[in-house]
């Protein structure tokens, strides 16, 4: 990709090898101003989006995931089960229902885009990051509810005080994962996004092929590879705290 994204429209259709004969940086700012709106509208959409994911997705799960591994109501095993069974249902066929749900509500073309994929985030909806933070939170000893209950903690309070701050490894593992994972969506912000100015980078990626009679292949590749930065440095910057939260909440082997 790295060596595509710098070779020239004629090295790329007669395939001439890895690495470019003539470089051609001009790829990068080709691909940067190749639409009325400039790349980087689509690099902070996407950004603005992920962060939206993550923090929603942080504060719901971790809630729900309190419920379920320390508090004590009717039917919770069966609630949890239901919860772990809806892993089982792949995302497309959810997409026309919650599509409708969402054209009904008039999210779907309204002034705020982002709403059908960023409030679901916010109910706790990913029950792969509420399974994860139970597991996690099952190895927290009891003792130190106990303690904080001895001491006037509220159920409020023991989360506050005690789950939440040993509940960062999990915190940081979710947060990673659902940066990458909603970076690189495409099919759900196809769906619901229709305005340019609104688009992320995957949607945003496919105009390079769409937008003309000629495809324009290597200023697509020089952004493909702009666009694989962010998750990678995410990544680099948190895979200690990714690798220990993994590991801590029983999902290793």
């Amino acid at each position: 990709m790295v060596g595509t994204s710098l070779k020239s429209q004629q090295e790329i259709v007669n395939n001439t090898g890895l690495w470019p004969a003539e470089f051609t940086p001009g790829n990068y700012a080709q691909g940067w101003v190749n639409f009325d709106v400039h790349f980087g509208r689509f690099f902070a959409n996407s950004l603005l989006l992920c962060a939206l994911i993550v923090i929603g997705n942080g504060l719901s799960c971790l809630l729900a995931a309190y419920a379920f591994a320390r508090l004590r109501f009717r039917l919770r095993g069966f609630w949890f089960a239901v919860m772990i069974g809806t892993l089982l249902l792949p995302g497309h066929v959810l997409i026309i229902p919650q599509y409708i749900l969402f054209k009904t509500l008039n999210w779907v073309g309204g002034p705020w885009p982002y709403l059908p994929l960023v409030v679901p985030h916010f109910l706790a909806t990913e029950a792969f990051f509420v399974f994860l933070m139970v597991q996690f939170m099952r190895g927290i000893p009891r003792d130190l509810d106990e303690a904080a209950k001895i001491d006037g903690a509220s159920p409020y309070g023991v989360f506050r005080h005690v789950i939440l701050p040993l509940s960062r490894p999990a915190l940081v593992t979710t947060a990673i994962f659902s940066f990458i994972w909603t970076w690189n969506d495409f099919f759900r912000q196809l769906v619901y996004l229709s305005d340019l100015k609104d688009y992320t980078v995957p949607v945003a990626m496919r105009l390079f092929i769409d937008s003309t009679s000629e495809s324009a292949v290597g200023p697509m590749f020089a952004m493909s590879v702009m666009s694989l930065l962010p998750v990678f440095l995410f990544f680099v910057a948190f895979q200690r705290m990714l690798v220990e939260g993994i590991n801590t909440s029983g999902l290793k082997g």
